[in-house]
């Protein structure tokens, strides 16, 4: 059974192999903001659409100094080639079974396609934002762009 995350609570654990088949673990990245992409499938034209937007404001994100990871049930070697074909610069990680998406409570659109949500985690693991929308792929770089920056602004005047 799934509890949907929200936005003040740690997010949950996990340790998924990335498109170069080594480990990734959420706590490897502890000590940085983490935007965290769950999509549908690998080279869907919305998937596709969307980890390109990521791409193209990947430079501005590491400037917010924000490291991006999208995840998806395809294979290392899937996410190997889907990167490959769009010169995805960040972290791709293989949830093959959907074992984490469950454990962050991401919903099925109709009961049927694996659900798109974007987290924005803090540099100690808590989740700061959280936007869900199926049909608008290039909102979620633009939206935890936009939070990751004045998060980190307004931490960093704390």
């Amino acid at each position: 059974m799934s509890t949907s995350l929200v936005v003040g609570r740690k997010a949950p654990a996990f340790s998924l192999p990335d498109q170069d088949g080594q480990t990734v673990k959420l706590s490897d990245l502890k000590g940085q903001w983490v935007v965290l992409y769950f999509y549908p499938k690998d080279d869907t034209p919305g998937c596709t659409v969307e980890a390109c937007s990521f791409r193209d404001a990947y430079e501005d994100f590491k400037e917010a100094g924000a490291e991006v990871v999208g995840i998806s049930s395809d294979s290392a070697a899937a996410h190997r080639a889907f990167a490959d074909r769009h010169k995805l610069p960040f972290l791709l990680v293989a949830d093959e079974g959907g074992r984490v998406r469950k454990l962050y409570g991401v919903p099925s659109t109709f009961g049927l396609f694996p659900g798109r949500v974007t987290y924005v985690i803090d540099p100690e693991g808590v989740v700061r934002h959280i936007y869900s929308s199926q049909l608008r792929a290039t909102n979620h770089s633009r939206e935890s762009l936009a939070v990751a920056r004045a998060l980190r602004s307004g931490a960093a005047r704390a």
